[in-house]
């Protein structure tokens, strides 16, 4: 995946050659060392029993379900609750920071710098429909989720001591519409408002014709600021000031670019709530940064820091060799990942008028040879990506589509290619892996290319109406290098102007947020239980939002038109297959070239840790901040033998 961005998030990167930028768009992605995994995956809401007058009261909420934890659950199955408190996590973060605040438009967030904050509801790593109370002990809402009420703990304190109210909820929500991020906007538009009933009763009011099943976990993720901190501190500025918050965690040391922790508070007020219970194990938090991923390597190697995934084949296949892992004080394993393993693809900027149509588009994806980049730089470790939820066989469309796939289908197909109707679901060819420049696979992209209008000029190069067909690939991954400049080529030798532009992190970012670029490489993290947060990604309400995920610029009714289906959707059933039809009709726009996936995390460890599973972690995630612990015992074995 791609390495976080503004919202600060535990990383979780692409399964590939070397990471990309990782792109979530929850607007509250806890670090799941808080026990929340409000990521893109996490999009869900409540059902229950239907108390009087049709309102349900519950100790936690669930999208189609019942939950599975009862109210006097005492912790989560797979945590152990007698995990002892203390140590160290190291990891590492790729480019700069020059913030700790990861809501606004400005600046570069710190890893972990939403550590700070609590929300009213809170995820786990085993139920991706599933939140229970953090902030708030239970919730009541009525059966058709027009509105909903949160009934807050009143030992819920921020970290100087002061009381969490509904007052500073209700304050977090207008300032983030007002100062937040531009999305904010699109996830909180189908929110009226908020307000405080008394000091421990926030009501959140809903459109009644708005996404109502999504509304829920919007309201119920929603980082709480302390709005007696910001009266006279400027939400919307930059500052590497540790904001007050209520959170687990505070600031320990921060050197600007280079190195942030954070350290664990012995007084936070939701420690021994059960689900915190088994959690929230390291005494420190600690991001070391690089500027690329081979001093990263090296460095860890050297001990700068303790935990590494790995997302580079090479190195995973070859570098893994040296003295502190054979000698048996560093661990390397690979355990299987249960998400949808995410979106990763070269990105069009359809926002520009040589990306319009959809033959050129798929001319340009053909020059990348997938299976050759696989056996040539892999080392065969990857699987070909074709679907938005690659890995995930409920909401991955194939073949041609079914009748209930139709039935949404066909209401809006004026607005889909007539391939979604005519074709099985599009899955990018197969090229030659002997040989990169796949004749066979070039001659049908030139063929597009020559149906779309631009023809090969005297000097080999390919032109529409006196204009250059040009591509600039925008790239800050030195890693990525190998892996362009081959697809660069080949773009090359279909008459396309390509080029491959490697630049430094800050400038991606600034030229991502304002959607300067013609191609850019990006890895959404998709969801489980997908729904209203897709707009963020594909809605035509997002497509000029500064600093948004629409990275395409989607701008298509009919998808505006999907999103809401899969939104409203009243079951599981109805949901997949909503979720199936869009898979498909975005395959076959071709509004990326899918790059590669692997549906396992490689990592590598000093071994100095406990964790509560053996083989196979909960399936949301490794829950390596968060359930892992420091085993004093191991640490002491690599203190006598000199290697800690």
């Amino acid at each position: 995946m791609l390495r976080p961005k503004a919202a600060a998030r535990p990383f979780t990167r692409p399964a590939s050659q070397a990471p990309a930028r990782a792109r979530s768009v929850a607007f509250d992605v806890k670090p799941i060392a808080t026990g929340a995994l409000l990521a893109l995956g996490l999009a869900v809401l409540a059902t229950g029993t239907l108390a009087e007058q049709e309102v349900i009261k519950a100790h936690g909420v669930s999208t189609f379900g019942e939950l599975k934890y009862d109210a006097d659950f005492p912790h989560f199955d797979y945590v152990n609750p007698e995990a002892p408190k203390g140590g160290e996590y190291s990891s590492w973060a790729f480019g700069t920071f020059d913030s700790l605040s990861p809501y606004i438009i400005k600046g570069n967030a710190a890893a972990g710098s939403s550590l700070f904050f609590d929300t009213l509801l809170t995820g786990n790593l085993e139920e991706p429909d599933a939140m229970y109370g953090l902030v708030a002990h239970t919730l009541e809402y009525p059966e058709n989720r027009e509105w909903v009420i949160f009934h807050m703990r009143p030992e819920a304190k921020f970290s100087d001591g002061s009381q969490l109210t509904a007052h500073d909820v209700v304050f977090s929500y207008d300032v983030l519409l007002e100062k937040g991020q531009p999305r904010y906007k699109s996830l909180f538009k189908d929110i009226i408002g908020a307000e405080a009933i008394d000091d421990y009763t926030v009501k959140f009011t809903f459109k009644p014709d708005g996404a109502l099943r999504e509304l829920l976990m919007t309201a119920g993720g929603l980082p709480i600021f302390s709005k007696a901190y910001y009266e006279t501190v400027d939400f919307a500025e930059s500052t590497l000031e540790p904001p007050i918050g209520s959170g687990p965690y505070l600031l320990d040391k921060v050197d600007p670019g280079r190195s942030v922790s954070y350290k664990r508070r012995n007084d936070y007020w939701a420690k021994d709530l059960p689900v915190n219970v088994g959690t929230l194990n390291f005494d420190v938090l600690k991001y070391e940064y690089f500027g690329d991923y081979l001093s990263a390597f090296e460095a860890f190697k050297a001990g700068a820091y303790t935990y590494r995934e790995e997302y580079t084949s090479k190195t995973w296949a070859t570098a893994y060799d040296f003295p502190a892992l054979n000698d048996g004080y560093m661990i390397k394993e690979t355990l299987p990942d249960g998400r949808p393993t995410g979106t990763q693809g070269f990105w069009f900027n359809m926002r520009r008028d040589k990306f319009q149509d959809p033959r050129v588009r798929e001319a340009l994806g053909m020059a990348f040879n997938f299976e050759w980049s696989n056996e040539s730089l892999f080392y065969g470790l990857y699987g070909r990506t074709d679907s938005f939820w690659e890995n995930s066989p409920t909401l991955q469309a194939s073949g041609m589509p079914p009748a209930e796939e139709l039935a949404i289908l066909e209401p809006l197909r004026e607005y889909f290619p007539e391939e979604v109707f005519t074709e099985e679901a599009f899955t990018p060819a197969v090229s030659k892996s002997i040989d990169l420049a796949d004749r066979r696979a070039l001659r049908r992209a030139g063929k597009l290319l020559d149906e779309a209008g631009w023809e090969v000029g005297d000097d080999g190069l390919r032109y529409k109406d006196g204009q250059q067909l040009t591509l600039e690939i925008l790239n800050d991954v030195p890693g990525y290098d190998r892996i362009i400049n081959p697809y660069v080529e080949n773009l090359k030798r279909l008459g396309v102007a390509a080029v491959h532009n490697r630049v430094d992190a800050a400038e991606a970012k600034e030229r991502e947020k304002n959607y300067d670029y013609d191609m850019v490489t990006q890895r959404f993290v998709m969801s489980n239980t997908p729904g209203d947060e897709l707009e963020q990604l594909f809605g035509s309400a997002t497509v000029d939002t500064v600093g948004g995920y629409n990275m395409a610029g989607l701008n298509n009714e009919g998808i505006d038109k999907l999103i809401d289906i899969i939104a409203n959707a009243k079951s599981r059933e109805e949901l997949d297959v909503a979720v199936r039809a869009l898979d498909r009709v975005l395959r076959a726009m071709h509004i990326w070239v899918p790059q590669w996936y692997k549906g396992s995390h490689n990592i590598a460890y000093l071994d100095v840790y406990g964790r509560p599973y053996t083989d196979t972690p909960p399936p949301l995630s490794i829950g390596q901040t968060s359930i892992w612990w420091w085993d004093e015992d191991k640490a002491q074995r690599l203190r006598d033998a000199g290697a800690l």
